[in-house]
């Protein structure tokens, strides 16, 4: 059994249900620990966090994850236990084999191959994993972030081990994620008996043509690696529940998922722009979920993709799709935040499971990605 699997194994086999950590960073710890790596654990709330760093001088490689699962759904439809950790035919079962303590355990053993190879490395290697990723994600890689950031400690190149390949382990990466930006517009009119319209003001009629305007509007092309910006509509409720009666306000939640070519404040005042245009008397309340972040081609991702080419022959794709990861928050800190890790076509599924093949490839993408950074 290779020792990538053996610590898969026993990561799964904790129950680490978000927020609950059950173990899992202190059996990473005292490994990272007996390699030299210094240990710093933050517990925010009811959230354990971990950062763990070897050396004191730049350039600082981070991997960064997460070691909460989410919930099985029902235990009957898993053809086994889902916190005892199984291997059939090549595939590893379990909750969390996939998203991600599979890149957990691969962090691990990567390190330890590397640091076991080259004692005295160039720069810096650290951990920051967290209990709190899969869940409101408040007090978990933001708090820890925040943290570095109030004594000025920053970070190079990043690695989050969320699970990014489609069809093989390292044909895809992500080197960056829109941005998502909710908004709940309140359009205010006059309530009234349907029969006396003239005595009304309808607000759904009234926000009509603003939304037209909205959905049809151009906000940004995008950029190289990035799509253009979108802005959608995901609930309306308006009336009262009678069929004579015209309702005096009607509430739209709104989202947009913008990209590095738009900013926060610009798409915030187009918004108010429009609805300006249009007369509305409105209340309009905003949320920023993520910001967006993007790194370009450079040291980190051409590291990556050639360690990927080296263990698996594979040309790897750059890819911004899909929705947030904690590499928002790491990017405040890391102008080279990029994503790494095995096949997503389980995750959140029921019989999770990650081959066990994959395990070893990607701890030695991992390996080799620290050496063309810290080594060469």
């Amino acid at each position: 059994m290779s020792k990538t699997l053996q610590l898969a194994q026993q990561l799964i086999s904790r129950r680490s249900l978000t927020p609950l950590d059950e173990g899992c960073l202190a059996l990473i710890g005292a490994r990272l620990e007996a390699h030299g790596f210094k240990l710093e654990m933050m517990r925010y709330g009811n959230v354990d966090n971990l950062w763990a760093r070897r050396g004191s001088n730049g350039p600082v490689v981070c991997f960064a994850g997460h070691t909460d699962v989410v919930p099985t759904g029902p235990l009957d439809q898993w053809q086994s236990d889902p916190f005892t950790p199984t291997v059939r035919d090549g595939m590893l079962y379990g909750r969390g084999a996939a998203d991600m303590k599979g890149s957990l355990a691969a962090f691990v053993t990567a390190v330890e191959e590397f640091v076991a190879a080259h004692p005295v490395h160039a720069g810096s290697i650290a951990l920051l994993l967290t209990s709190d990723e899969e869940g409101v994600a408040v007090d978990g890689t933001v708090r820890v972030v925040e943290a570095l950031q109030a004594r000025g400690e920053k970070l190079d190149y990043c690695i989050v081990g969320e699970p990014t390949s489609a069809a093989k382990t390292g044909d895809t990466i992500k080197n960056g994620r829109r941005g998502s930006l909710s908004g709940t517009l309140t359009v205010k009119g006059v309530q009234g008996h349907i029969a006396y319209p003239h005595l009304t003001r309808n607000p759904i009629h009234l926000a009509a043509p603003a939304i037209t305007e909205l959905a049809a509007t151009v906000w940004d092309q995008g950029n190289e690696y990035l799509p253009p910006t979108t802005w959608q509509i995901s609930n309306i409720h308006g009336g009262t529940g009678a069929t004579n009666v015209v309702p005096g306000t009607v509430e739209i939640e709104f989202n947009f998922r913008f990209s590095t070519a738009s900013t926060t404040d610009g798409l915030k005042a187009e918004v108010h722009t429009i609805l300006d245009k249009h007369g509305l008397s409105y209340d309009l309340l905003w949320s920023l979920a993520a910001k967006p972040y993007l790194t370009p081609r450079g040291d980190l991702v051409d590291a990556v993709s050639a360690a990927i080419k080296q263990v698996t022959g594979i040309e790897t794709e750059l890819s911004t799709s899909g929705g947030t990861s904690d590499g928002r928050f790491i990017a405040d800190i890391c102008p080279q935040v990029i994503e790494l890790g095995p096949l997503n076509a389980t995750i959140h599924k029921l019989n999770e499971c990650v081959a066990v093949a994959d395990l070893d490839a990607l701890s030695e993408i991992y390996r080799l990605t620290l050496i063309k950074l810290l080594a060469e």
